[in-house]
C-alpha cells in the first residue's frame, strides 16, 4: 500500500467516533422515513410528542430533520449488557483496499466501524458494552461498562486495530471463543464479527465453541463478514492469478474459471452448515457483505435488543 493510501486510512479511522456517529445518524434518518419508525423512537432515546405535553423537552434539531415532533427521554434506564467480539486474524484484512473509505472497506474495517456504530447506539441508551479481540491469541478483553472513559478506551483500541495490519499465521477461533465465553459472567447480548475462516479446520470444535457462547443464557448474534463478490461468488477475471492464503502463506496458481464452480459449491455447503448449526444452538446468523453498508447490522441490533430486554 502506498503512502497516500496509508494517510487516507489513518485519516479515516483516527476519527472513528465521528465516523460511527455519521453511520448512526444516517441510519436514524432512514428509519424515520421507513415503516420501522417505531424502532427509531426507542433507538434514538426519543418518544413522539403528544398534544398537551410540555414543549420543554422537544428536540428541535430532530424536528428540523424529520418535520416531526419528538421529546427527549431522560428517566428511563435500561439494563442491557452487550459484549462485542472481533476476529482480528490476517484473513480479516482482505480485500486489500487502495483507497480505504466508508464505502470501500475490508473485513476488519467493516467490523471495527460496525462495532463503533453499535457502541454509539449503546452509549445513547446508557447501556454497558464490553470488547474481546482475538487473532492467534486472545489479545484483548474489556468487561461491560457504560462510562464515557470506558467508551473512549474501546474506541482507541478499535482505532489501533484498524491502523495496524495483523499478519498472524495461526487462527484457532474455537479456542478463543471458549475463553471469551468463560469471561462473560453476567447475561449479555453477544455480537461476534468474524469471517469464520481458521487454519484449524475442525468444524465440530468450532460449532461447540459457538454453543459455549450461549452459556449463562447469553443471546448470541454471529455476523458472518465476507467480501461476497470474491469470497462467496468467486468473481475474478479469467487470467492466471496467484491465490495466497494470508495466514499460512500457501499459494496456488490457476485460472479462476477452472475452480469457480467447485469453490462456490464448497463455500455454499460450509455457509449452509454454519446456518444450520446456529439455528440448532439458537444463535442468530447474519451474513453481511463489506460492500453493502451497515443497515443490516444496526437493524439486527434493534430487533435483538428489543427481544433481549
Amino acid at each position: 500500500m502506498n503512502i497516500q493510501s496509508e494517510l487516507h486510512k489513518a485519516s479515516l479511522f483516527q476519527n472513528l467516533e465521528l465516523l460511527a456517529n455519521q453511520v448512526v445518524e444516517g441510519f436514524i434518518s432512514g428509519i424515520h422515513k421507513s415503516p420501522f419508525h417505531g424502532f427509531s423512537a426507542e433507538f434514538a432515546e426519543h418518544k413522539i410528542y403528544n398534544n398537551g405535553e410540555s414543549t420543554k423537552h422537544i428536540d428541535w434539531k430532530l424536528y428540523a430533520k424529520t418535520d416531526k415532533l419528538y421529546t427527549k427521554r431522560y428517566e428511563e434506564e435500561t439494563n442491557l449488557r452487550c459484549h462485542m467480539i472481533l476476529d482480528n486474524s490476517a484473513s480479516m484484512y482482505y480485500p486489500e483496499i487502495k483507497n480505504l473509505g466508508i464505502d470501500a472497506l475490508n473485513k476488519i474495517g467493516f467490523g471495527v466501524l460496525a462495532i463503533a456504530a453499535l457502541m454509539n447506539i449503546l452509549k445513547r441508551q446508557r447501556d454497558a458494552v464490553g470488547l474481546s479481540v482475538y487473532s492467534d491469541h486472545y489479545t484483548y478483553y474489556a468487561p461491560e461498562k457504560g462510562s464515557e472513559r470506558h467508551h473512549q478506551m474501546l474506541l482507541a483500541k478499535l482505532s489501533e486495530i484498524s491502523l495496524n495490519r495483523n499478519d498472524t499465521k495461526i487462527t484457532e477461533t474455537y479456542a478463543h471463543l471458549h475463553l471469551i465465553a468463560e469471561k462473560i459472567k453476567r447475561r449479555s447480548l453477544v455480537f461476534l464479527f468474524t469471517d469464520m475462516f481458521q487454519t484449524a479446520t475442525d468444524d465440530e470444535k468450532l460449532f461447540d465453541a459457538l454453543r459455549h457462547l450461549k452459556y449463562n443464557k447469553h443471546e448470541v448474534v454471529l455476523f458472518h463478514v465476507l467480501d461476497v463478490e470474491t469470497e462467496y461468488n468467486f468473481n475474478f477475471t479469467n487470467t492466471p492469478k496467484r491465490y495466497l492464503d494470508v495466514e499460512t502463506g500457501e499459494h496456488i496458481d490457476l485460472y479462476a474459471e477452472n475452480i469457480k464452480q467447485e469453490y462456490e459449491k464448497s463455500i455454499a455447503i460450509y455457509c449452509d452448515t454454519l446456518k444450520l448449526k446456529c439455528a440448532q444452538y439458537r444463535i442468530k446468523y447474519v451474513g453481511v457483505d463489506v460492500r453493502s453498508g451497515f443497515s443490516k447490522v444496526l437493524n439486527t441490533f434493534l430487533v435483538e435488543r428489543q427481544n433481549f430486554l
